[in-house]
């Protein structure tokens, strides 16, 4: 139910493109990207919610911090795409 709210989708076709382009400098094929957006924002919701905030009134905003915070601490798209 959490990601069932305005603006879920629009964060996760945004961090698609993102990483499609970023991924590109990294021989990241469009497929992986897509896959590995899927994983980081499903991962930003279990950690929000790991942390009580939602399931319920979680919102799309709050993913875009979670999801900067796992780029940065997995040293980015590189290493991420490695997995």
């Amino acid at each position: 139910p959490g990601m069932a709210s305005a603006g879920m989708g629009d964060v996760l076709s945004g961090l698609i493109g993102t990483l499609i382009v970023q991924g590109s400098h990294y021989n990241l094929d469009p497929w992986k990207a897509t896959c590995l957006a899927v994983q980081l924002h499903s991962l930003a919701a279990d950690i929000l919610v790991k942390d009580g905030i939602g399931p319920i009134g979680l919102r799309a905003s709050e993913l875009c911090s979670v999801i900067r915070s796992q780029i940065n601490i997995n040293s980015g798209v590189q290493k991420l795409s490695a997995v």
